[in-house]
């Protein structure tokens, strides 16, 4: 009676999958890391993405532009 003589070869195969299912995972699939230091938009870059969306006017643009300019 061994223990490998085949009756159990197929789990070694199984646990390899998950241990390199686990690892892909663990470094190939982006997460937000709690507590993790994330740029910030700044209050222009904002502005200039909801112009590039159509949320805003170019009028609307161009005086928040000038009032977040001014403020500097």
């Amino acid at each position: 009676m061994h223990l490998y003589d085949g009756h159990f070869g197929g789990m070694h195969l199984i646990w390899w999958i998950i241990w390199v299912i686990l690892l892909a995972w663990i470094f190939f699939i982006p997460a937000d890391i709690p507590y993790q230091k994330t740029i910030k938009d700044s209050p222009l870059d904002i502005l200039k993405k909801r112009y590039a969306k159509g949320e805003i006017s170019k009028e609307d643009y161009e005086e928040s532009k000038r009032i977040l300019n001014s403020d500097n």
